[in-house]
């Protein structure tokens, strides 16, 4: 149902994932587009998807605005790439702004720098 509204974000989110790999972003969206697509709720709706290594870490079936953004992303191929490589928290808030997050993991790269140092 949102496939259409989601595709024509995609270029604008591919940017703004990459941003977010140095801070996190938020991207507001055009509410009527959603309208327009059959979102009837005024108040809009919010949601988290989180991502790792390529696959999504929650379920979200029953949400057609995230499952129809999720199923945009894993189908775009450069998203699909840095969805592997790195874990993203993307959400929606009721004033249709998308947080993306970067989610780091230090103990992974205190482990590297610790290699690093014992080389």
């Amino acid at each position: 149902m949102y496939t259409k509204v989601w595709a024509k974000y995609l270029p604008v989110i591919r940017i703004v994932l990459k941003r977010s790999l140095t801070s996190e972003q938020i991207l507001s969206l055009n509410a009527p587009d959603f309208e327009r697509a059959g979102m009837t709720r005024k108040s809009g709706y919010k949601f988290l998807i989180k991502f790792k290594e390529g696959k999504m870490g929650n379920v979200i079936i029953d949400l057609p605005l995230a499952s129809s953004l999720a199923s945009a992303l894993l189908h775009d191929e450069a998203i699909k790439d840095l969805l592997k490589q790195n874990e993203f928290h993307i959400s929606l808030n009721p004033k249709f702004e998308l947080t993306i997050k970067h989610i780091q993991h230090f103990g992974v790269l205190e482990e590297a720098a610790q290699e690093v140092e014992n080389a």
